[in-house]
């Protein structure tokens, strides 16, 4: 259902927590206009982009994206949808964004993901994926018929660098440091709103009834 008034809203949780699938379902269920900073990060990796080059740095060294260049990019994006509802997927991460956003934009909503970490190393160190159809494999949930190679072509699959099991755990440790700050942030606004699980199927029901207390 649309909402029966403007949203503005963040979904927060570990990389690999679920924002994305979640956010999918929120976004279909309260037809939110979506914005995911990894889909607008991938995007300009892959255009080989100055932001995109500093994400891909950063990442490969199991790093946080700055700052600034995160600020830049979703401030300009909710600059250019001015009156309508969104969902934010992957920001704000660091206090330093939160505060620059709230500059920009007040905020209604803040859904938190609290994913066990030992669920989310499971989740993507044991991702693998075919680089030439982008087709995605799971040694536990989604294995290949073959051991480390894609059942289509019988090429080799690789595991990208932040799939790694080093930069999965720097990128949780950098994370739990960095946004402990920023939901102590929004609890003491009283915007900030938390549920724990290991399944996004469990999770999901939980947070379409919170959404639609508040709608």
């Amino acid at each position: 259902m649309p909402p029966t008034k403007l949203v503005r809203a963040i979904i927060m949780g570990p990389p690999g927590s679920g924002k994305g699938t979640i956010s999918s379902w929120i976004v279909r269920d309260f037809q939110m206009q979506h914005l995911s900073s990894g889909d607008m990060l991938r995007a300009q990796m892959g255009k080989g982009t100055g932001a995109g080059e500093a994400a891909k740095a950063a990442i490969a060294r199991g790093e946080l994206v700055a700052d600034d260049i995160m600020n830049d990019m979703i401030l300009a994006e909710l600059g250019e949808i001015q009156g309508k509802s969104f969902l934010l997927d992957g920001y704000p991460r660091t206090l330093t964004q939160a505060q620059a956003l709230g500059k920009s934009q007040p905020i209604d909503v803040v859904i938190n993901l609290d994913v066990p970490f030992a669920t989310i190393r499971e989740r993507i160190e044991g991702r693998w994926v075919h680089p030439g159809s982008g087709r995605v494999y799971h040694t536990v949930f989604n294995p290949p018929k073959q051991g480390g190679v894609d059942d289509v072509t019988g090429e080799q699959l690789t595991q990208r660098e932040d799939d790694k099991p080093a930069a999965v755990t720097a990128r949780l440790n950098i994370y739990q440091k960095q946004t402990e700050p920023l939901l102590a942030f929004y609890r003491e606004q009283g915007t900030l709103h938390e549920f724990s699980g290991t399944e996004s199927k469990v999770i999901y029901p939980k947070v379409k009834s919170y959404l639609e207390s508040r709608l």
